[in-house]
C-alpha cells in the first residue's frame, strides 16, 4: 500500500475500466486518492478497485434530468486537508460547480480534465462554459484542437494543458511486440482482398450503415474489399440484414465481442484500414496501437478528440462527413496508394501512440503541472 496522506484528490464521475492504466500510474506517481461516482456511462465496464494500492471510495451519483448530476458527499471533500483537486470537467455536474466555487473561496487549486471546447458552442452554452472553465486553476485537455479553440475564445494559454488520451498501453504494447502477419482473414474469407475493420459498439451514432454502402460501391467498382465489425450493439441485426440486401454478406464478417487483447491485436494488425464513419473516439487509439491506419470524417466539431491521432497520409485520412462518395474515394485512394507501404504505415501508427497517446506522457504532464 502507498503510505502517507496525499495533497491531491481525484473526483471522477465514473471508474471507466479503459482508464485503469493511467489511474494506477497517477496513484503511483502523484500519490493521489480517488473518489468515483457510480452512474455507469453507457456499457462501459468498471475498474476493479482492488487493483489500487490506496483505498478507493465510490460515491452515490444523483441524476436530476438529462445529464445533470450531483456526486453525493463529494463537495464535503473541500474541507479535507487536500490542496489540489482534479475533477472530471463536465459542466453539467452541479457538484463540480460547487467544488470550483468553494475552492476559490478557500484558496485551494482545482483542475479539470475535460474535452473543453468542441467548436459548436453558441449562445447560452458558450456563456455557461466560459464561466465554468474560468473557475478552474488549470484545464487538462484531450487535444490541441480544443486548446486552440479555447485560446481563440480568450482563455489563458498558461492554464491549458494538452494531455491526450490512452488505453491499456502496457498490456497492448506487450501484445504488439509479438504480433506477426497471419492468415486470420484469408482463412475466413477464402480470399486475399484488403480488409477494412471497425472495432467498437455497433450503435446508430457510429453511422456504420454508410460503410456497408461504401463497400457495395467499391465492389461495384471492382475493388474487392472485405469488412469486419468487431463488437456488438443495438443495430447489429439491422446491419446484418443490410449486407444481405446489398448482397455483400460473403465479404462481411460480424465477428462479435472480443475482450482478449491478443485476439484483438491479431485482428487489427492484419487489417489494412480502420473506417469509422461517425465520430472515431478511442477506436482510433486502439487501432493505431496495433499499427492500422484510421479513416474518419472531417467535421471536427462533431468529432471526439482522438481524431487528432489521425495524421493525413501518415496514420490515416479524413472524408467529408456523411458523404459516402468521398468515403469510397478516400478508401480507394488509401488502399491503392499505401498498398506497398504497409510496414512504413505501421511504424507511423506506432509512433503517434508511443509519443503522445499513452499514460506515460499523461502522467508526465500531470506531474509537471500538479507537483
Amino acid at each position: 500500500m502507498l503510505k502517507g496522506k496525499s495533497d491531491i484528490v481525484c473526483i471522477f464521475n465514473y471508474a471507466s475500466h479503459y482508464r485503469e492504466n493511467i489511474y494506477l500510474k497517477m496513484q503511483e506517481s502523484l500519490n493521489c486518492e480517488f473518489y468515483f461516482g457510480n452512474i455507469e456511462h453507457g456499457k462501459i465496464k468498471k475498474i476493479d478497485y482492488s487493483l489500487f494500492k490506496k483505498k478507493v471510495v465510490e460515491l452515490k451519483t444523483i441524476k436530476f434530468f438529462k445529464n445533470v448530476t450531483w456526486i453525493n458527499k463529494s463537495v464535503s471533500l473541500v474541507f479535507k486537508p487536500y490542496k489540489k483537486y482534479l475533477l472530471t470537467g463536465e459542466y453539467y455536474s452541479l457538484s463540480t460547480w460547487a467544488i470550483l466555487v468553494l475552492n476559490k473561496i478557500l484558496g485551494k487549486k482545482t483542475y479539470l480534465w475535460t474535452h473543453g471546447w468542441y467548436g459548436n458552442e453558441d449562445g447560452l452554452k458558450k456563456i455557461i462554459k466560459k464561466m465554468y472553465f474560468g473557475l478552474a486553476d488549470g484545464i487538462f485537455l484531450y487535444g490541441n484542437y480544443a486548446e486552440k479553440l479555447m485560446i481563440d475564445e480568450g482563455f489563458n494559454k498558461n492554464k491549458l494543458h494538452v494531455i491526450y488520451n490512452s488505453l491499456n498501453y502496457d498490456v497492448q504494447f506487450s501484445v504488439r511486440k509479438k504480433l506477426v502477419e497471419t492468415s486470420v482473414y484469408s482463412s475466413h474469407f477464402a480470399n486475399d482482398h484488403p480488409v477494412i475493420i471497425f472495432i467498437g459498439r455497433l450503435t446508430k451514432v457510429k453511422k456504420l450503415h454508410s460503410l456497408i454502402e461504401a463497400q457495395k460501391q467499391l465492389l461495384d467498382l471492382n475493388l474487392k474489399v472485405n469488412v469486419i465489425f468487431v463488437g456488438d450493439g443495438d443495430i447489429k441485426k439491422d446491419l446484418e440484414q443490410l449486407t444481405i440486401d446489398k448482397n455483400t454478406q460473403n465479404y462481411f464478417w460480424f465477428y462479435g465481442k472480443a475482450y482478449d487483447e491478443n485476439e484483438i491485436g491479431d485482428l487489427i494488425y492484419n487489417a489494412d484500414l480502420c473506417v469509422s464513419p461517425g465520430n472515431v473516439g478511442l477506436t482510433a487509439i486502439h487501432t493505431l496501437t496495433y499499427g492500422t491506419p484510421v479513416l474518419s470524417h472531417a467535421n471536427f466539431p462533431n468529432q471526439m478528440p482522438e481524431f487528432e491521432a489521425i495524421d493525413k497520409d501518415f496514420t490515416g485520412d479524413f472524408f467529408t462527413e456523411d458523404s459516402i462518395e468521398d468515403m469510397v474515394f478516400k478508401i480507394q485512394n488509401w488502399l491503392l496508394k499505401k498498398k506497398e507501404k504497409r510496414k512504413e504505415v505501421r511504424a507511423n501508427c506506432f509512433k503517434v501512440i508511443d509519443t503522445k497517446f499513452n499514460p506515460y506522457y499523461q502522467v508526465g504532464v500531470f506531474k509537471k503541472i500538479m507537483k
